[in-house]
């Protein structure tokens, strides 16, 4: 069984490629501009609708291997490096 910090090596990657691609849908979940996705990112909710949104655009292997309550429990520890491109800190 993989620890947590080597799934999260491996989801990492591919969420801030989704993000990347998907910025303009993602923005709407977390309130619109940049000032809104920093707030949004205190919001559980919002960042559960992210999450949700994402999982399907995951590669089909890697969802296969991570399920959706995993990978929604990874975007959520883990907010401040998924969503650091939403908010302006790289």
């Amino acid at each position: 069984m993989q620890s947590a910090h080597e799934l999260s090596d491996k989801l990492l990657g591919p969420m801030k490629n989704i993000v990347g691609k998907h910025e303009t849908a993602i923005r709407p979940l977390l309130g619109g501009g940049e000032t809104a996705a920093r707030a949004a990112l205190q919001n559980d909710e919002a960042i559960r609708k992210v999450a949700v949104f994402c999982y399907p655009l995951l590669p089909g292997l890697l969802r296969l291997a991570v399920k959706e309550p995993v990978f929604v429990n990874f975007v959520m520890n883990n907010r401040e490096r998924v969503l650091a491109s939403l908010v302006g800190r790289e």
